[in-house]
């Protein structure tokens, strides 16, 4: 089939997990989805805990435990590997863990079930509106080029990850985003604990570190979320200094793993999320969390919702898109308002954090309600704040 011009309804630009979420609403609503997506061959790895709320579930009209690796029970939360603090998750399933490569492709399959026609190894380089829609250039080399070199569509979705540029070419999302300096390591091998998430303090400079259980294995996660990004080499050097105390103590060699560097695009203000007939959704977006990392359930939400005002937008109703824009700000951006507060107060001072914060009785628990959906940073921000810097004057 031929990708002419004006053939598509929406494009969906990046099949990562907001994508893919976006298109399989899209198509199940019976709008003509087209997905692009850079990579040449899909699946394709992606560095992610994988750690969702199950909560998601509530988002989509189909089950997604085929997706599902591990069913976390509880957290364990450490200084400096000791001092560890242990809590029961609220629910029956409140916290899955998946593997990117695995769930996107299972978002794209469903978009495709729908309807949805889905091209890999089509990076998009440029985007325009002309005469009410919006002209996508294909990059040269694209696996498919389009008839009269561009693709012609009513709406955009732009979901093409941390690394997008397009969002702030249309003007959308922060001109100059904030990003995390990450590793991400994935390990093969027994799990001595198969429901238990762990978060650490102590080791990582202005951060932390998690390791989530999967099927056959662990995924690893350093991050350093506050200043500026270190450089790849110096960023991989400190990641592997930490990690050859982490693995020890979860049952792995100190070497052990496929090790990646990444730069992750954080949440870092307010800002539109929506133009005339786009929007942007899950890391391009910039809604990742700026305390805990979490990056999924945001991704999910946003292309969910983008999906609906699209839709709805499409079907005549003109403010679709600017409701999109502030029901993300109302349910997802003024929480994280208050996770940046904490965490620019928690990692400077990231020992007395872990003592006023992480070991108060409460706390352990209200970080599982927080992961798991039940609620936001609003809800235990003032206390928390005002409690560091009481401590540090």
């Amino acid at each position: 089939m031929s990708t002419t011009a004006g053939q598509w309804e929406v494009i969906v630009v990046g099949a990562g997990a907001a994508g893919a979420a976006a298109a399989a609403h899209l198509a199940r609503a019976g709008r003509r989805v087209l997905v692009v997506d850079r990579a040449a061959s899909f699946p394709r790895a992606k560095a992610c805990g994988g750690g969702m709320a199950a909560s998601v579930q509530a988002l989509f009209p189909f089950d997604l435990s085929p997706v599902v690796e591990a069913v976390i029970e509880r957290v364990r939360f450490t200084w400096d590997l000791g001092d560890p603090v242990v809590a029961e998750l609220p629910g029956a399933a409140p916290f899955w863990i998946v593997q990117r490569a695995n769930l996107d492709a299972f978002l794209v399959q469903q978009a495709s079930l729908a309807g949805a026609r889905f091209l890999p190894g089509c990076p998009v380089q440029g985007l325009q509106r002309r005469d009410g829609c919006w002209r996508l250039q294909l990059a040269p080399g694209a696996s498919e080029q389009p008839e009269g070199g561009w693709l012609e569509t009513r709406a955009v979705v732009i979901a093409d990850g941390s690394g997008s540029r397009l969002a702030a070419s249309v003007g959308l999302g922060p001109s100059r985003p904030r990003f995390a300096t990450t590793m991400s390591v994935e390990l093969e091998g027994e799990v001595i604990d198969p429901a238990t998430a762990h978060f650490g303090f102590g080791l990582v400079p202005k951060g932390f570190c998690w390791a989530f259980p999967r099927r056959g294995g662990m995924s690893i996660g350093l991050g350093s979320f506050i200043g500026r990004p270190a450089d790849p080499a110096t960023a991989r050097s400190e990641a592997d200094a930490v990690l050859a105390r982490l693995l020890p103590s979860l049952g792995f060699a100190p070497d052990a793993g496929q090790r990646t560097v990444n730069r992750l695009r954080v949440w870092d203000g307010h800002h539109p999320l929506h133009g005339e007939g786009v929007v942007v959704a899950g890391d391009a977006a910039s809604l990742c969390d700026p305390f805990l990392a979490e990056g999924l359930r945001p991704a999910l939400l946003s292309g969910c919702r983008a999906a609906t005002a699209i839709d709805l937008w499409l079907a005549g109703e003109a403010h679709a898109l600017a409701g999109y824009s502030e029901g993300m700000r109302r349910d997802w951006g003024e929480s994280m308002a208050w996770g940046r507060r904490i965490a620019s107060v928690f990692y400077r001072v990231p020992g007395v954090g872990y003592q006023l914060g992480i070991k108060r009785p409460t706390a352990p628990q209200r970080i599982a309600q927080i992961l798991s959906g039940e609620m936001g940073y609003g809800d235990i921000a003032q206390r928390v704040i005002r409690r560091l810097l009481f401590q540090r004057g």
